[in-house]
């Protein structure tokens, strides 16, 4: 969801009937199983932030699908991950979702096999050792991790591309916010009652808006009209040289960024440009599993796991400059209720879509001009499972 467009840009809408992804694959075992094959073991996935596993020894575990992996800072603090499964007979290592190692071994609890935190197995305490066993032929299931602006990501495929080329190209650009520096102020979790693709289906249109998102709607009054951007609107250039908010895509007059009085409640982000400040919604996304919003005064992050063919789980994180939450002035709470406001009405209106898509008469549905933006997300998924080419 962007509201980014330059004046020259033509009209966004669709200019023809496209339908959605069939109703099947939102709920079908099959579908969700081949969805986790061809996307989520194929795609770099946000894990966790770097900050989670800040000291050489700490580890973290990260499901995704069927497949546990754990994540961790070796000795000399290099990140390593590898799947949570010894070589032995497939016991899981990591138990639970975060810790500490007591030494420079990860040591299944089964039969005491240990590894060194690269991988290697080192120690194996049987008695004697079969003919033609070699410590060196055992080593744990490595997993292709990568560090991104302070977010580590994983990777289940042999050879994945850069974490670079992770990012939507449509995606803004996020370098004027120190991300890496950032502290959590807050995360919020929930389970939603519907497929991982319905949620970044909502996330992609906002013909919604006006109707779901009232408060929202407000504060982005382009919202309210339906739209995301100056550009979907079809008589757009009638108002091409009007800057007022429910044109430009700009916040309500005087408002400052996403909080329940529109208000910077902290210390504003210097390096960021007047256009950016302007905007008051600045997004990055990775597909399948999060996006990043860059405000004046916070970063949001908000990340995805599918948890069944009507099952995904929601996290949020809000990020502040470390002296934001340090001063007394610093008003988190007016910030998270209103993001939490918005996340809880997608949440909803994403369990009412997933509700209804099981009728026998309702085998696909059909997409408005607004709503080019998920059909370039379903485009991206039919190119993930090989049946078209990569969105434009």
């Amino acid at each position: 969801m962007s509201t980014e467009a330059a004046a020259s840009d033509p009209y966004n809408g669709l200019l023809q009937v496209e339908p959605t992804l069939p109703s099947h694959v939102y709920w079908s075992a099959d579908d969700y199983q081949r969805d986790l094959a061809a996307i989520w073991y194929r795609n770099w996935v946000l894990a966790c932030r770097a900050a989670d596993v800040a000291q050489p020894l700490a580890w973290r575990t990260v499901r995704i699908g069927t497949q546990d992996i754990v994540v961790l800072r070796d000795e000399t603090g290099a990140l390593q991950a590898f799947h949570n499964t010894c070589r032995h007979r497939g016991s899981q290592l990591c138990q639970g979702e975060a810790g500490r190692l007591k030494a420079r071994l990860i040591t299944c609890p089964y039969h005491s096999w240990s590894y060194s935190l690269r991988g290697d197995l080192v120690r194996v305490p049987s008695k004697s050792l079969p003919e033609g066993f070699s410590k060196a032929d055992y080593p744990l299931y490595r997993v292709a991790i990568a560090e991104w602006r302070g977010f580590i990501f994983v990777n289940l495929a042999d050879a994945p591309a850069p974490i670079e080329e992770a990012f939507d190209p449509a995606s803004s650009d996020l370098s004027n916010w120190p991300l890496e520096s950032l502290v959590s102020g807050h995360v919020f979790r929930k389970t939603m009652a519907c497929n991982w693709k319905i949620f970044w289906e909502n996330f992609n249109e906002c013909l919604h808006c006006p109707n779901v998102h009232p408060h929202l709607s407000k504060l982005v009054p382009i919202y309210g009209r339906g739209l995301m951007a100056r550009h979907d609107d079809p008589d757009w250039a009638r108002h091409a040289d009007n800057d007022a908010p429910e044109f430009s895509g700009k916040l309500r007059d005087g408002a400052e960024t996403w909080s329940e009085d529109g208000r910077a409640h902290g210390p504003v982000f210097e390096g960021l440009t007047e256009r950016e400040r302007a905007a008051g919604q600045t997004y990055a996304v990775s597909l399948p599993s999060m996006f990043v919003v860059g405000h004046v005064d916070y970063v949001r992050v908000v990340r995805l796991v599918p948890l069944g063919p009507e099952e995904t789980e929601l996290t949020a994180e809000w990020l502040f400059p470390p002296q934001a939450l340090q001063e007394d002035n610093t008003d988190i709470g007016n910030i998270v209720a209103f993001g939490v406001r918005v996340m809880e009405e997608d949440a909803a209106v994403c369990e009412i879509n997933q509700r209804g898509l099981k009728s026998i008469r309702h085998e696909a549905g059909v997409l408005m001009p607004e709503e080019y933006d998920l059909h370039r997300f379903h485009n991206w998924v039919r190119a993930q499972h090989g049946n078209s080419p990569a969105p434009r």
